[in-house]
């Protein structure tokens, strides 16, 4: 009975270790890189500084690189990938279509091999850049975990499957925030990273040509059409238009008081509004930024922990453009 106590002990005082190692010690965790690379954080915030001072508009790439990054498959940067070897990049597909300053990831991740080379990943980076993108334009401040992996290849077939599009239902959305484990509230509140930066003209046309949409306030409706003319009979557009004019570059709930007033800028934005499930939840964002901010702090942090990669299941990349050579 002694010997048969004393088994069970050393199980129970084991079963932490093995729980751990069943998992891998790769799993997220706060601080991952304190004893591999310890100033990988700060590394990453300087540089997410500097270039939004150089090139204001990389804050606003950061949250939308998480995004796209995140709720495709994993959080893994698999969205930083070139087309190359037979991979074919996710920027090719039309869900990508706008974004931008990609090449200033190189840049970060040149700073942190630079003081610690092949050791943090580009998938980190993307989880880092936004998180620290968020505060430069006044939003929260969220405590990631780290210790994700990169992708060895792309998923550009199921980007447009997962990808929302700005013409979707808003049942459709939420079906697909859903599945990554962000409800309703945090939806709505993801949806306000509309409140930075600008919409290209190509996605906004519908709701103006060839007869305006009725949810739109007309005075609005008139400036966008001075910001979009009707793309007939010259299909290219290259012009845009604000997300929020009032603080286009501030992280805050105008987005949600212009939505009160019929200014949404995107059909699902206006939608928002409109949907008795969302409603209740544009009314108390505009009424509260703080809460926003906490709400979209909470989605975000839920978002970027979705499906990493682990492990032996990712690699970490020299190059964030290319898988490494075996």
């Amino acid at each position: 009975m002694a010997q048969s106590s004393s088994i069970s002990a050393l199980v129970f005082l084991l079963l932490p270790l093995l729980l751990q190692f069943y998992s891998g010690k790769c799993e997220l965790q706060l601080n991952y890189y304190s004893e591999s690379c310890p100033q990988a954080e700060e590394i990453i915030k300087q540089q997410v500084h500097s270039l939004y001072y150089k090139h204001g508009n990389t804050a606003v790439s950061w949250i939308r690189n998480l995004f796209h990054d995140c709720i495709v498959k994993s959080c893994d940067a698999s969205l930083l990938l070139e087309s190359v070897n037979g991979i074919q990049s996710e920027k090719i597909s039309t869900r990508s279509f706008g974004m931008r300053n990609f090449k200033y990831v190189n840049t970060i991740k040149a700073a942190l091999e630079s003081a610690c080379p092949a050791t943090v990943s580009c998938a980190d980076i993307v989880a880092l850049s936004a998180r620290d993108g968020a505060v430069m334009l006044g939003g929260p401040h969220i405590e990631m975990k780290t210790g994700r992996k990169d992708s060895k290849g792309s998923y550009l077939t199921e980007v447009e499957t997962f990808i929302p599009n700005h013409n979707d239902s808003m049942s459709s959305v939420l079906s697909t925030f859903q599945a990554v484990g962000v409800d309703a509230q945090g939806t709505v509140a993801l949806l306000g990273a509309h409140s930075v930066g600008r919409v290209h003209c190509l996605n906004v046309v519908n709701r103006l040509y060839p007869s305006v949409d009725p949810s739109l306030d007309p005075k609005y409706a008139e400036y966008l059409k001075g910001r979009c003319p009707n793309p007939q009979p010259n299909p290219v557009l290259v012009e845009y238009a604000r997300n929020d004019r009032e603080t286009p570059m501030i992280l805050d709930n105008m987005y949600y008081k212009n939505l009160l007033n019929h200014k949404g800028l995107l059909s699902i934005d206006q939608e928002l509004l409109s949907d008795p499930t969302t409603s209740p939840y544009v009314q108390q964002m505009a009424a509260d930024n703080t809460y926003f901010h906490d709400q979209f702090a909470r989605a975000l942090l839920i978002l970027s922990e979705n499906n990493p990669l682990t492990g032996e299941d990712g690699e970490v990349r020299k190059d964030c453009r290319f898988v490494n050579r075996k």
